[in-house]
């Protein structure tokens, strides 16, 4: 059984998250709303400080972020106030810096745990033999704890580091409770996507689908996100569906909670993903989810049972998925209603809170999983 972090002594944790857990990508969401449960449980015998690795702007000063963690890091090692670093990686230049700030606290004799967030890590780390493929294993196998978001990332990370598969922990992604009360469209269904718009994220193809419900009554989508926004306007023109289809860029978190608030489908059409945190969101408020089984999103939706799932570029199947929830409001609602249970059961932010301390606990102590009873 895992110990309760409760009745332990104080531990002192550094997170190195990409904006210190102010940023708007998926990790530093869950990082702010992780710096917000910590700060509502008011937690006595635990000290977590939210570092900025990567920071805000262009990506050529991320450098200077990342020694600036590794500098805090070395002062607080010297000051007994860094018992375990939590290190959130995703791939490419992520990973290069969080190689930095793992090998710092190697050097610091400070034990680490490694937060897996990439969608796109499969492809990242080929598992060639090579110096990069290394160096990535030797980081992943000298972390006390890897907490990974599914079963598959699970088997992928003891498949590429072998020395690491006793130390892997799931640990699903988890968002708040909404505030905002669900209202969903009112007269006409609002299908809402939230993410980078581009090509992995299958944007093309959803603006296809829609093109195909064009005959389809009484609906209306938002895409909402940053990259491809303008080439995105463009297609949707092309596709004359300018006036029933938003794209207003990106959005802060507030804009975020109002378009879930007055959305009734969330649809995700991804071609890699880990485990998306926008289709987390939406069945935190009840909303029908349409999302292709890729990463980890089959654990946490069944098809037919608590959303839809669709093969990732299947224009088809995504058209007839979309066209059933807006011609179906039984369907939309019995399928909400059950998202909204699987997150209330599995990926509410409390009890996330509570197993990253479990996991910082047995970090800090040297707890290897298989020797646990």
């Amino acid at each position: 059984m895992l110990q309760s972090p409760l009745s332990n002594p104080k531990l002192h944790v550094l997170v190195a998250t990409p904006s210190g857990g102010s940023g708007q990508g998926g990790i530093d969401r869950i990082m702010g709303a992780l710096k917000r449960e910590f700060a509502r449980q008011e937690i006595a015998d635990i000290d977590v400080r939210f570092i900025a690795s990567r920071g805000p702007g262009h990506v050529g000063l991320s450098i200077f972020y990342t020694l600036g963690f590794c500098l805090r890091m070395s002062a607080a090692r010297f000051a007994g106030t860094a018992d375990v670093v939590h290190i959130n990686v995703a791939s490419t230049g992520s990973t290069y810096r969080k190689m930095v700030i793992a090998m710092c606290a190697r050097m610091l004799g400070i034990s680490y745990v490694l937060h897996l967030h990439g969608a796109e890590y499969r492809t990242f780390w080929s598992g060639d033999g090579g110096f990069l493929d290394r160096r990535i294993r030797s980081m992943f196998e000298h972390a006390s704890r890897i907490v990974v978001l599914g079963r598959i990332w699970r088997d992928f990370i003891a498949s590429r580091a072998p020395g690491a598969a006793g130390n892997i922990v799931i640990v699903p992604n988890a968002t708040e409770t909404p505030v905002l009360e669900h209202v969903g469209g009112g007269d006409g269904v609002h299908i809402l996507f939230l993410g980078r718009i581009g090509e992995r994220k299958g944007v093309p193809q959803l603006c296809d689908a829609l093109g195909n419900m064009k005959s389809v009554g009484r609906w209306r989508a938002t895409i909402a996100g940053d990259g491809e926004v303008e080439e995105t306007r463009a297609r949707l023109a092309r596709l004359s569906l300018a006036d029933r289809v938003q794209l207003p860029g990106w959005v802060g978190p507030d804009e975020v909670a109002a378009l879930i608030a007055s959305a009734d489908v969330l649809v995700l059409p991804s071609f890699a993903e880990n485990l998306p945190v926008s289709v987390i969101e939406g069945m935190a408020s009840g909303l029908a989810v349409v999302a292709t089984p890729v990463g980890a999103v089959e654990d946490i939706v069944t098809n037919e049972q608590n959303g839809l799932l669709v093969p990732p570029g299947d224009v088809a199947a995504l058209t007839e998925a979309l066209t059933r929830l807006v011609e179906d409001p039984a369907l939309r609602k019995r399928l909400g209603e059950a998202a909204k249970a699987v997150h209330r059961e599995r990926l509410e932010i409390a009890p996330f809170a509570m197993a990253l301390q479990c996991v910082w606990r047995d970090a800090a102590s040297g707890t290897r999983l298989e020797a646990r009873s």
